[in-house]
């Protein structure tokens, strides 16, 4: 079995050239991260590089539902669109934060996109999310402890990392390991 989602990625490769604000946003990140990693060590911080925005967790699958998968998901379309990463918050709340997020705006798209994939995968037997679609970067994790130590965040002035133009969404297949997942890019869908 493996553990299947779809993402908006924050880099392509092959247009690392052409998607230059992507380098900006990314570095922006990178240095919160680098900032506040400090305040909490015990922390599961992600990788910056592992970053990304989850259109849809699809769950444990049989591998011979790939295909099907991603013939479900080819036509979806939806047009490009720009996405503003700011401010910093915690689920489930801010008291009992054991998720630290970046905040995602990518305005009507990104949720008309999230909501065309569950569509069509529902199309094929996926369940359709039952709560609302609230995209966000994650940033760390704790085990069992709230991050109060990161709560100091919601004090400052809230940063802002920037934006990109999404341009792609990706099936992964994602394989739980020590230090973080590892990501395997399955499929491409351009938005035009």
């Amino acid at each position: 079995m493996i553990e299947m989602f779809l993402n908006v990625e924050r880099l392509s490769a092959g247009q690392m050239e052409l998607r230059k604000e992507t380098f900006l946003v990314s570095e922006l990140m990178s240095a919160c991260v680098d900032r506040v990693r400090p305040l909490a060590p015990k922390a599961r911080w992600a990788r910056v590089e592992g970053l990304h925005v989850t259109l849809k967790f699809i769950g444990h699958v049989e591998n011979e539902r790939v295909q099907e998968i991603q013939a479900a998901l080819s036509p979806v379309k939806a047009r490009a669109f720009p996405i503003k990463f700011a401010g910093i918050g915690f689920f489930p709340n801010v008291k009992a934060g054991r998720v630290c997020w970046i905040s995602v705006d990518g305005g009507e798209a990104l949720p008309a996109l999230a909501s065309a994939v569950d569509a069509a995968l529902e199309k094929i037997g996926i369940a359709r999310e039952e709560k609302d679609y609230r995209p966000h970067l994650t940033l760390a994790r704790s085990g069992s402890a709230p991050l109060r130590e990161l709560q100091a965040l919601l004090q400052e002035k809230q940063p802002q990392f920037g934006t990109m133009t999404a341009r792609e969404f990706f099936l992964y297949q994602s394989q739980p390991q020590r230090g973080g997942a590892k990501y395997t890019k399955l499929k491409r869908f351009e938005l035009g």
